[in-house]
């Protein structure tokens, strides 16, 4: 779990550097005196320094990628959330299909739970990737992300950033999860099965390890766009902070302005 470590402490950094961006908020009426006139605005009401919408967009991000990571890093992750449960294969829904038909669904069972454990095992690795992709988000972006009215622009973000970095760290961990949870085992015993019923004649060949790999990589993005969404609708108290409270509140002001 240091790769989770990793994204907590990076997320704590954030929140320390509100000491500096503090000293330089100024709340006004009108056109904002002393904050940056590219972000302030000229609406009425709260005003924020390029600086603040940076930082904040920043710990915003750090909080909600730590709890995505977390809600799909454990047993059940994967398998126990209907929006991200990897399936069986499109191209072998139909030898699913048969198979339950004739009343060999534990087959299929036990081969969708071993793909779901290999994502699980897999997405702890997300978190450096993360990191590294927050580490680059320039004040540009993160002025064009808070204020977009995308709200998915920051997963948008990451999904442009961090997906072939993703993909690259998942196929090693996914390959060996395969392997450990038998999951070569399960799909020799689906297809033989399969296989042995008459008149079966399609041949059906998957690339497991990239399956998975995507919808791993799918199903966290599912999570960070979830999160996302939270964060800007203030769903359940996610704006946690003065600083959060203040940039976001700011976009709700805004957003529409850019």
């Amino acid at each position: 779990m240091n790769s989770l470590k990793a994204l907590s402490f990076a997320s704590c950094l954030l929140f320390f550097t509100q000491c500096d961006t503090l000293s330089q908020m100024a709340t006004t009426n009108g056109t904002g005196t002393g904050t940056n006139p590219s972000t302030s605005g000229s609406t009425a009401g709260t005003s924020v320094t390029s600086s603040e919408i940076s930082s904040g967009l920043k710990q915003a991000l750090s909080q909600g990628l730590d709890r995505s990571i977390k809600s799909l890093a454990v047993q059940d992750g994967f398998l126990g959330n209907a929006a991200v449960k990897i399936l069986m294969p499109p191209e072998a829904q139909k030898v699913e299909s048969t198979l339950r038909g004739i009343g060999l669904g534990s087959l299929c069972d036990n081969f969708i739970q071993s793909l779901n454990r290999a994502a699980e095992s897999a997405v702890s690795e997300a978190a450096p990737v993360f990191v590294s992709a927050l580490s680059q988000l320039t004040i540009k972006d993160a002025t064009n992300i808070l204020l977009s009215g995308q709200q998915d622009a920051a997963t948008g973000f990451f999904k442009r950033t961090t997906t072939n970095e993703l993909a690259k760290r998942f196929s090693p961990i996914v390959e060996g999860a395969l392997g450990k949870h038998n999951v070569a085992k399960y799909w020799s015993d689906v297809v033989t099965r399969y296989n042995q019923i008459p008149l079966v004649n399609d041949k059906i060949e998957t690339d497991l390890n990239k399956y998975v790999t995507q919808k791993a990589i799918d199903g966290l993005f599912h999570q960070v766009a979830q999160e996302e969404l939270k964060i800007r609708d203030n769903l359940g108290g996610t704006r946690t902070t003065p600083l959060l409270q203040k940039v976001f509140g700011y976009a709700d002001e805004n957003k529409s302005e850019i």
